[in-house]
């Protein structure tokens, strides 16, 4: 499918992992990199599971140029310290907006924090996480 949108067989590698279902692409161009990779990224994203639902297989993540491993590695880094803040402070820290897959990260991670609890708030392009202390009872 690559090779099609004109990329050379040459600059491509792809990795695919079946248990975790997320397909890494590295492509070796220049129309890839920079601030449209996130737009490229997405428009892969979009493209390959919409071949995998025509075809009855399931979803997959799809990686470019390991920009969601590198995103995904802030994403929890940002998240753990938000958690240090909200012990200290005891006060109810509010992340960024973030998308469905970066949310459902910060939920996971603090999910294994038996002091904190996370909500989602607000609406479309502007869902957030906000990080609570857990009070047990209320």
């Amino acid at each position: 499918m690559v090779e099609l949108m004109g990329f050379d067989s040459a600059c491509i590698t792809v990795h695919v992992d079946e248990e975790y279902r997320k397909i890494s692409l590295v492509i070796d161009d220049d129309i890839v990199r920079g601030n449209i990779t996130p737009s490229v990224l997405a428009a892969f994203n979009h493209l390959f599971n919409q071949v995998l639902k025509k075809e009855g297989k399931p979803y997959y993540i799809v990686d470019l140029n390991y920009y969601r491993k590198e995103r995904e590695r802030l994403i929890i880094e940002l998240t753990r310290a938000a958690a240090r803040k909200a012990v200290i402070t005891k006060q109810e820290v509010e992340l960024p907006p973030m998308n469905a897959y970066e949310r459902r990260l910060i939920h996971t991670e603090i999910a294994t924090h038996p002091e904190l609890i996370t909500q989602s708030t607000g609406e479309g392009k502007d869902r957030r996480v906000v990080i609570k202390r857990f009070i047990e009872g209320g």
